[in-house]
Formats: C-alpha cells, structure tokens, sequence
C-alpha cells in the first residue's frame, strides 16, 4: 500500500527526541504545554507533553520528509497527490499531526488518571494504551485530508503498521534511557 509510505517521515520523531530526553537537551523548553493547568484537578496533558518535545518532534519529521523525498525510490512510492506537494507542506502536516495527534490521548488519560507511560489492566486501559501508539494517525488523516484523500482502511492498516513498529521502539528507546517505561 502506497500510504504506508507517507508515514515512514514520522519516524524522524522518534529518532530526533530520544537524545534530546537521553541527554536533557534545550533544558530550557521542558516546559509543560498546558502550563500546569488542570480539568477536574487534573492535568490537562500533563508534564511530558512540552514544548521541547513538541519542537523537536515536528523538526524531526519535517527534516525526515524533505530527506527522504531527495530519493527516487520513495517519492515513488507515496501516493501522487502527495508527489506533488512540497516536502515543506507535507512535513508540516505531517509534524504538526504527530504533535497535536497526541494531546487528544494524553487529556483522556489524564482524566482517566493513568499517568504517562502507565496503563491500566482493564479492557479500556488496553485499548488506551494501543491506541496511544498510533494516536497521531487520525490527526495525520484529517491534516493530510486537503491534499490526500486517504481511505479509510489505508487509515486503519496504517495504524497498525504504525502500533506495531512503535511498540519495539518504545522499548528500544527504554533500553537505551530516552524513557521512563518500556510502553
């Protein structure tokens, strides 16, 4: 499938934030993006939504789609509509629905109080949990939307693929100290 390409950019996220954690790079920008406000008495995301986070992983993925697009062999595997865009545009959308494609989830996690990184045992906390791993691909589904109309199935293999490469990265990024939980 064509659209699983469009999502191999994202893995600039990943790759730009982990030395940023492992190392406490740009020190400056750990702060939280909902400022420490709360619903209910509750985070609104809490504190490992920041803006460095959210800086780096949108630079991450905009830096990993304007490099790969230099490469014949994956331009030609992305889907036309998104050829003919920009590697600008696209990696803009791109970062900006990683990032913004979190905040959904984490708020409903806050909420349920299941702090970062922790899930529950339960039916829902479950689901949760895989759903966090591939949250960002209904956000990129919607961001994409005026360039690509991404079908609906291509959107739901997408996830998958998405929840089943995220779920070895966690743990990688774990194992080597960018995280605080192996999920």
């Amino acid at each position: 499938m064509t659209t699983r390409w469009v999502f191999v950019p994202v893995l600039g996220a990943p790759l730009a934030h982990a030395p940023v954690l492992r190392f406490n790079l740009f020190p400056q920008l750990a702060q939280p993006i909902d400022g420490g406000r709360t619903v209910r008495g509750r985070p609104v995301f809490g504190a490992n939504k920041t803006w460095r986070g959210a800086a780096v992983m949108f630079a991450g993925v905009m830096g990993a789609t304007v490099a790969l697009e230099r490469f014949r062999w994956f331009r030609d595997r992305l889907p036309a509509e998104i050829r003919d865009v920009s590697p600008a545009v696209t990696g803009s959308l791109l970062g900006a629905s990683v990032v913004l494609g979190e905040l959904p989830n984490s708020f409903i996690k806050r909420q349920l109080d299941i702090a970062p990184g922790e899930h529950r045992g339960s039916f829902a906390g479950i689901a949760i949990s895989l759903f966090d791993q591939a949250d960002f691909v209904v956000a990129t589904w919607l961001f994409l939307r005026p360039l690509f109309k991404m079908p609906v199935c291509d959107a739901l293999d997408a996830a998958a693929v998405v929840t089943a490469v995220h779920i070895p990265l966690n743990a990688l990024g774990y194992f080597v100290g960018a995280r605080t939980s192996p999920i």
